[in-house]
């Protein structure tokens, strides 16, 4: 308040210069570098809730996430939507994709493990690494050339599971498809015309967060087959 006033009193101009910013993700970069880096810095405030915010943070893209049970076609509907297959992509009528799944636009086709992932300061995964290295081994970015990844990331997720399937994992699975939901822009609800039970582990995955009461869109695969048998 006495800043203001001493700012009043020199005609109604502040004595601070004011920095104009032309673009937001640079304004507020440079904001948390300036004024809130050093404090998360002096109070320890990164080894005790969160790591620090990169230049991967700010430089994010919108990011998609599709969550189902497995074999709905999570990953049929990532690989239709590209028009490709990613690297490291597996279809199966089993349980296949058994980890989290960045799909990220690059120059080349490549996969980054989840340990080098989370140490790459262009990617905004460092958080991820409070989930530990059984986690980590569970994550990785499939790098590819495509023009719908000029302005997105899709998010491709494990199956849930049912049952004692649910505690083998090795790591907080809930609490991590929080973590992304609390972060991407639109979550895809994927689910089978053949299956439309949802297990205990699925329920508690929609209810995690309760921003996702505004997101989530659903798409039913595969109705063409019962409508077909009907």
């Amino acid at each position: 308040m006495s800043r203001w006033l001493r700012g009043r009193g020199n005609g109604g101009k502040s004595s601070q210069e004011v920095n104009v910013y032309h673009n937001v993700k640079a304004g507020l970069q440079e904001l948390y570098r300036s004024v809130l880096l050093p404090l998360e810095q002096d109070f320890k405030f990164h080894q005790f809730f969160s790591p620090l915010l990169t230049d991967g943070d700010f430089a994010a893209k919108p990011m998609v996430m599709l969550i189902g049970q497995y074999s709905t076609g999570k990953t049929t509907f990532i690989q239709h939507l590209l028009e490709r297959e990613y690297p490291g992509l597996r279809i199966g009528p089993e349980p296949t994709t058994d980890r989290f799944v960045a799909v990220m636009e690059n120059d080349t086709e490549q996969v980054v493990p989840g340990n080098a992932a989370v140490v790459d300061p262009t990617k905004p995964f460092s958080q991820l690494s409070n989930f530990g290295n059984n986690f980590l081994l569970r994550f990785e970015c499939s790098m590819l050339p495509c023009v719908i990844l000029n302005g997105i990331t899709l998010i491709d997720t494990p199956g849930v599971l049912s049952g004692n399937k649910q505690t083998s994992r090795g790591y907080d699975f809930e609490g991590v498809i929080q973590w992304f939901a609390e972060r991407v822009d639109l979550i895809l609800l994927i689910f089978d015309a053949h299956k439309l039970d949802i297990s205990d582990e699925f329920r508690r995955c929609i209810h995690v967060s309760p921003s996702w009461r505004k997101m989530p869109l659903s798409r039913l695969n595969r109705p063409k087959v019962v409508r077909n048998v009907i």
